[in-house]
């Protein structure tokens, strides 16, 4: 089983360097549209500066941005994985080795005392979340989630008599309310759900694992998406807050089915650098990076 536990660890280790070294190919091409759609010069130096950002990580071998983010990790669990109860600390362990040899900024901050562990692992950090499944082999998805992204997230707890004219104030208000801060151009999760909780974790998984260009497979909730994101975009914001057409990249929803007297909304925001990387890992400790980057 030590056998095992090393080869999913360097499993993870590969799949952190990968998101954090290399833009999935469906950020980086729309980073291209953007650019080829953009008139304002001063955005158009800002996409050009973030190209040429990406194609020198590629070639160096170093992290994207210098804020390597927390790290999180969404794991498709089969019924028949070896491995199970000791995941997290596997997880938690490979985090710390690809601190040390990616290298990965150290993000992972006591609130309380104030004290960076280094390592970034500490209480709830990696945060991992499990869906069991059928089969016997692990699917992992690991985002790299920025601070200053993540510091403009928004929950509203609207009244459901507003409906979808309250969940299209509360995500306008935020990316007005946001402006640079997340770094756009950004893509934006939408969360519809019964609870606070609910809607933000929708959001964020909108926001982080659904391809870029993609829609929603209800045809409501994809009419709604493209509708929101070009309001959006109307806003001007544009790169880095210089003003632009492309403030958005793209705008995903997600939602769940609510309680009658509740409406939670959830907002989160990527960064341009959306830094992911999905693999499968069988149990005979064979593995692979499934997702595609330039």
């Amino acid at each position: 089983m030590a056998g095992l536990e090393d080869s999913l660890r360097g499993f993870l280790v590969e799949l952190i360097r990968t998101a954090v070294t290399r833009l999935p190919r469906d950020v980086y091409e729309a980073l291209e549209r953007a650019l080829e759609a953009e008139e304002n010069p001063v955005a158009r130096r800002q996409l050009e500066a973030m190209l040429e950002n990406v194609r020198l990580a590629v070639r160096l071998g170093r992290p994207l941005c210098q804020d390597t983010g927390t790290p999180v990790f969404y794991l498709r669990v089969g019924d028949g994985f070896p491995l199970r109860s000791r995941l997290y600390e596997v997880v938690a362990e490979a985090v710390r080795e690809a601190t040390r040899v990616v290298p990965l900024r150290p993000n992972a901050v006591d609130p309380l005392r104030g004290r960076n562990s280094g390592d970034n692992t500490g209480r709830y950090v990696p945060w991992v979340e499990v869906e069991l499944v059928p089969g016997d082999g692990l699917e992992a998805v690991f985002v790299a989630k920025g601070g200053g992204s993540e510091a403009p997230t928004r929950l509203v707890m609207a009244l459901p008599l507003r409906g979808w004219e309250a969940v299209r104030e509360a995500v306008l208000r935020a990316v007005a309310e946001a402006g640079p801060k997340p770094c756009p151009p950004f893509v934006v999760g939408v969360g519809i759900a019964a609870g606070g909780d609910q809607a933000l974790s929708l959001a964020k998984r909108a926001a982080l694992l659904r391809p870029l260009g993609s829609r929603h497979p209800d045809p409501e909730a994809a009419r709604l998406e493209e509708e929101l994101l070009e309001e959006v975009n109307r806003l001007g914001l544009g790169p880095h807050g210089f003003g632009g057409r492309v403030t958005a990249l793209d705008l995903h929803i997600e939602y769940g089915f609510r309680h009658p007297a509740t409406y939670a909304v959830g907002v989160v925001f990527s960064c341009w650098a959306l830094r992911r990387a999905s693999g499968v890992f069988e149990p005979d400790g064979s593995w692979r990076i499934t997702s595609e980057h330039i």
